[in-house]
């Protein structure tokens, strides 16, 4: 009998040590670096997660998870959100996680957008709303008005930076928090006077900044480039602004404007209509706004790529020089691109 009993115990002790392996040990079946679990609003919590674990073969042991989830309360108690689960974490963390809702949010990196629907791509990839559902949003007024903007200034909401969102937020959520960076950012630097002092209002600023952000990635000559646009808004000149009409076409990839390019019909054509474009045609860089604001006074009128093809431009106050910066890059770049396409 006593060796019964300690047969027993034994076989309880192993019994023991292995569920406490089982639970306390490395409890993931995947090799790559973490996944996640998505729990969605309006379904059954418990049946999502199981779903989500069997499919994705996230964990070894589903029923000693359940087993935990039960005892736990961690169907009443699991919020809908996005957890990560880490390569070898544990099955007692991972139920403790979600009993705790320890959610892990977007890192959510704007760097430069042309379009609303380069915006609703990017929301519908990282967040749960559906990038149809975002688009909807953003190309409606009636949505946006509650914002302060409409369909051509809503990306003026977007400061480029990396922002810490929950995945489960809504895209009004998104861009009100986006306002609300958008406004602590023209609160520093004295940015709303400089834009005041220039006789823009902060969206006209990020207009021009969004043009002159595809001119040039030189941030050391952004600032004579602005200075070429204010000078000619002050003359009233038409812009002529070659990146404006990329974006009526919607053609990002044209190395060159042609003239029949120019004859688009489209309020973001510069060379048919005079003034700023009524909403910007990216989004700018902190740096190259700051660049805008900052602009130095000069005569300058017109500006070319050089012939060395190092990024930088020649800029001229009248237009019979800039030709002649005009013909010898338009010789350098002939040339170019005959030796290529040999």
């Amino acid at each position: 009998m006593r060796r019964i009993i300690i047969g027993v115990v034994i076989i309880l002790l192993l019994a023991a040590v292995i569920l406490a392996w089982l639970a306390f040990g490395p409890g993931t079946a995947f090799n790559e670096k973490k996944k996640y679990l998505y729990v969605y609003e309006n379904r059954d919590i418990k049946q999502q997660v199981e779903e989500q674990l069997k499919r994705d073969t996230i964990i070894h042991n589903i029923w000693l998870f359940n087993l935990m989830a039960n005892q736990l309360d961690v169907w009443q108690r699991l919020q809908p959100g996005r957890f990560e689960i880490t390569k070898g974490e544990s099955i007692v963390n991972i139920v403790r996680r979600l009993r705790n809702n320890v959610q892990s949010p977007v890192r959510l990196v704007i760097n430069k957008l042309r379009t609303r629907e380069d915006f609703a791509r990017v929301i519908g990839k990282y967040f749960i709303e559906d990038s149809a559902d975002v688009s909807t949003f953003v190309n409606s007024n009636d949505s946006l008005q509650s914002l302060g903007v409409d369909t051509n200034t809503m990306m003026t909401l977007i400061i480029p930076d990396t922002y810490i969102i929950k995945w489960n937020t809504s895209v009004r959520k998104i861009l009100e928090r986006l306002q609300n960076e958008k406004d602590n950012f023209w609160g520093k630097k004295d940015r709303l006077q400089l834009a005041k002092d220039m006789g823009y209002t902060p969206g006209q600023v990020y207009t021009l900044a969004s043009i002159v952000e595809e001119e040039t990635n030189k941030n050391d000559e952004k600032g004579n480039i602005a200075s070429v646009y204010m000078n000619r808004l002050n003359n009233g000149m038409p812009l002529g602004a070659d990146p404006t009409i990329k974006f009526a076409l919607r053609n990002f990839a044209l190395r060159r404007i042609l003239f029949g390019h120019l004859d688009v019909a489209s309020p973001y054509n510069t060379y048919r209509n005079k003034g700023l474009p009524p909403g910007p045609i990216c989004t700018p860089q902190a740096v190259t706004i700051d660049a805008v604001l900052h602009a130095p006074k000069t005569d300058y009128l017109y500006f070319v790529a050089k012939s060395d093809f190092s990024g930088y431009h020649h800029f001229s106050s009248n237009y019979a020089e800039h030709q002649q910066y005009a013909k010898i890059y338009q010789k350098a770049l002939d040339e170019w691109m005959l030796k290529h396409a040999k």
